[in-house]
């Protein structure tokens, strides 16, 4: 039996979009991938990122805000970095197989009444999930399906 794939997403403050990003892996492709997520520095899981998963039927709300020190000299089959300004602190893993960046926008940033910032942060888990179905599960969401002809 081949063991599950370690995948760990890294953003800058582990507040949102990587805590997102840990949630979705773990619900898409629990069987083949343990998801964790680290920051370069530690804060609290945001309550809209949390609200967002909700409505997905994802429950992050246990998950904490950790620093990227806790997976030092740790195996990881991939890094991912999700902000840029975590690509620029941590250029370099030490125990990573491969390290990727995908570079979102940061929600926590929005303005607006609480339903226009629950707004963005839809907007940045579901192009995360685009991203980890694309890169990490090879499918192909299903608004992006077979075109005719």
């Amino acid at each position: 039996m081949t063991s599950k794939q370690r995948v760990l997403f890294l953003c800058t403050q582990n507040s949102a979009r990587s805590q997102m990003a840990e949630g979705l892996l773990r619900h898409l492709a629990g069987d083949r991938f343990v998801a964790y997520s680290a920051g370069t520095e530690a804060t609290q899981v945001r309550p809209l990122a949390v609200a967002a998963m909700a409505e997905l039927g994802i429950d992050v709300s246990g998950q904490e805000s950790k620093t990227l020190d806790r997976y030092r000299g740790e195996p990881f089959d991939a890094v991912i970095t999700v902000c840029d300004q975590a690509a620029e602190a941590c250029p370099v893993f030490p125990g990573a197989r491969k390290r990727l960046h995908w570079s979102f926008p940061d929600p926590s940033r929005a303005t607006g009444t609480d339903e226009q910032r629950l707004a963005v942060y839809r907007g940045v888990r579901d192009a995360i999930r685009r991203r980890i179905e694309e890169e990490l599960l090879g499918t192909v969401p299903d608004d992006q399906g077979q075109r005719p002809g």
